[in-house]
This record gives C-alpha cells, structure tokens and sequence, in this order.
C-alpha cells in the first residue's frame, strides 16, 4: 500500500519561505507524475505544482515564479520550495501521485499558514 507523508508547514510571515516535503513509502518510479494541492477554507482543492516522472513540471498561474517542485529519486522524496509567500498560500497542502495504471494516492495534508 502506497503512503504518502507531507511535512514541512507551519506559520510564516508574509514574504518568508518554506519547504514541503512529501515521503513515499516506496520507489517513486512507480509514478507518472507527483504534485501537490491545496485547499483553502471554504475552496476546492486545487492543482499548486506538478513533476513528471522524465522531470517536466507545471504550475498554478498563482504561484509560477514563487514556487519550485522538485524530486530526489534516492530519497522518494517530493519537494515544494516556496518563496515570497502570500497570505493567500494559506492552506492545507497535500501531496499527490499518480501511477502509470492510473492509481491515484493522496497525503494526509500539511498546514501552512501565511499571516500579513
């Protein structure tokens, strides 16, 4: 059974930065694509950034140029750097694969919270 395991949130000034990281119980070769969610109070969830496995990478128009993810493939480990943080990144962030069979497995979620 897959796991996914997110941690790196916390509270963050406006302007400051963090790292989420997202565990996998296994090899992340398994996958097609990792990325991560968020999902703000009383929103939906929505698409922050995306890696394929070959290493391509998409974003959120809200966050490009702020935001960078990125794999360690030794480490099964997916990262989001975020830089100049807004108060509306505030969010549960959630890592997210996809298999190439089409199996979908989520994180349980990391806070992070922006204050101005």
């Amino acid at each position: 059974q897959v796991q996914l395991v997110e941690s790196g949130g916390g509270l963050v000034q406006a302007g400051g930065s963090l790292r989420l990281s997202c565990a996998a119980s296994g090899s992340i070769f398994v996958f097609k694509a990792m990325g991560w969610y968020r999902q703000a109070p009383g929103k939906q969830r929505e698409l922050v950034a995306v890696i394929t496995s070959g290493g391509s990478t998409n974003y959120a128009d809200s966050v490009k140029g702020r935001f960078t993810i990125s794999r360690d493939n030794t480490k099964n480990t997916v990262y989001l750097q975020m830089n100049s943080l807004k108060p509306e990144d505030t969010a549960v962030y959630y890592c997210n694969a996809e298999k190439y069979n089409g199996l979908i497995y989520w994180g349980k979620g990391t806070l992070v919270t922006v204050s101005s």
